[in-house]
């Protein structure tokens, strides 16, 4: 099987154009090709995941993969997906979030002379003369092509900033310079990215001519491992100083049955045909298949080592005994009241609830356990030495956990 089939039997490949030569260049290693991270937070996140997991199986195919850091476009923020204006960053911010992908990034491709390069659109974008750049680049555009783009009719309703509006010229404009500057002949991106990718495309080709190699692919992205990996409140993230290699481990094994062998497909390097045999299992061996999953992707981001420690630790936690790894929340005086803090209290202190009132419902509903007694009435309470040595461990549901302590 040829990558380039494989990329298709894995289900990576949604769009794509000139499908001929995108893969005549991909199998026999002759793909210079750049996906784009913009550093909105200081780690990547299971959102990027697969975009690594991509770049990963084609340079092993030997092709070279660009990881072009938005350290420019990072300064104005893609509309795609967004309902309203990102944040603003400094660009000490951004910087530093730059620095912080590259040590990530380096656990899933080797990067070094005619290997992978990292790459910063500061580079070019930063010191841009405006009034050359929009005679130069801006007149490729038409306004009227742009604003049928998904991207932006997504935002027309709310009102789209002229900052925002810029977002497609410029992620184009990497394109070009990286066409020019590497020979970087195609671009990866998410679903949401075609609208950008095809106007960086169309501007090679405008710019140098219909002979220029250019290329486009997008993936499909699996909707629920990106959108759980947003930089938002619960994020899974791929640092483990922000979500623990257990954590991680949880995240996988938590995946919905109807998801479990797509991601397996999609995410892991499992041969296809072990997979495939898979396809066959169903009830408690779904199970099997999402400690599989599990285990394979922790070890990619955090190792063999923190993959087994993760593996042992989850398996403790579900047969009663002691998980090590496990999420851990401390209590400090300020909060207990007359010397006890209730249960209520200390849900919300571990993260299992929102608030008080959540947190009353789980426990009238049956569903929060403390050492594996479940917990029915809401003014339980727990002194500071119960929280000693290894503290208490507190369930709300099958699936969320946190070991309590002083």
């Amino acid at each position: 099987m040829t990558i380039f089939d494989e990329l298709k039997a894995r289900g990576l490949l949604a769009q794509l154009t000139d499908e001929d030569e995108i893969k005549e260049l991909i199998n026999n290693g002759k793909a210079t090709f750049y996906i784009g991270f913009d550093p909105t937070a200081d780690s990547l996140h299971v959102g990027h995941f697969m975009a690594l997991c991509l770049m990963k199986r084609l340079q092993m195919a030997g092709n070279r993969p660009i990881a072009l850091i938005g350290g420019g476009t990072g300064m104005i923020g893609d509309p795609s997906g967004r309902s309203d204006l990102r944040t603003m960053m400094t660009t000490e911010m951004i910087d530093h979030n730059c620095e912080c992908f590259k040590k990530q990034m380096s656990r899933f491709i080797e990067f070094g002379e005619g290997k992978a390069m990292m790459v910063n659109n500061a580079d070019w974008l930063r010191d841009l003369n405006y009034i050359e750049f929009i005679r130069d680049i801006g007149v490729h555009f038409s306004v009227n092509r742009m604003l049928t783009a998904e991207c932006y009719k997504q935002r027309m309703e709310k009102g789209l900033s002229f900052l925002e509006f810029n977002y497609m010229i410029m992620q184009s404009y990497d394109f070009l310079c990286l066409y020019e500057r590497y020979g970087c002949n195609m671009q990866f991106g998410g679903d949401d990215q075609w609208s950008n990718m095809l106007g960086g495309t169309e501007l090679i080709r405008r710019k140098l001519g219909k002979d220029a190699y250019a290329m486009t692919i997008t993936l499909l992205l699996n909707s629920e491992g990106n959108k759980m990996g947003k930089t938002q409140k619960g994020a899974v993230w791929l640092d483990p100083n922000k979500t623990s290699p257990f954590e991680f481990y949880q995240y996988w094994r938590n995946v919905a049955d109807a998801d479990v062998l797509k991601c397996l497909r999609m995410l892991t390097f499992l041969p296809l045909e072990q997979i495939d045999e898979m396809d066959k299992w169903e009830g408690s061996q779904l199970n099997q298949a999402k400690e599989i999953l599990a285990y394979e992707l922790t070890k990619l981001v955090h190792g063999d080592e923190e993959a087994e420690r993760a593996k042992e630790s989850a398996k403790a936690l579900f047969t009663g005994g002691n998980a090590a790894e496990m999420p851990t929340c401390k209590l400090t005086e300020e909060d207990f009241v007359d010397g006890r803090i209730d249960i209520l209290g200390m849900l919300v202190k571990a993260g299992l609830n929102a608030s008080r009132s959540e947190a009353r419902r789980a426990v009238e509903q049956g569903g929060v356990t403390v050492e594996g007694d479940k917990v029915t009435d809401v003014k339980t309470t727990y002194a500071p030495e119960q929280f000693a040595g290894e503290g208490l461990v507190v369930r709300r549901g099958k699936k969320n956990f946190k070991r309590v302590i002083m």
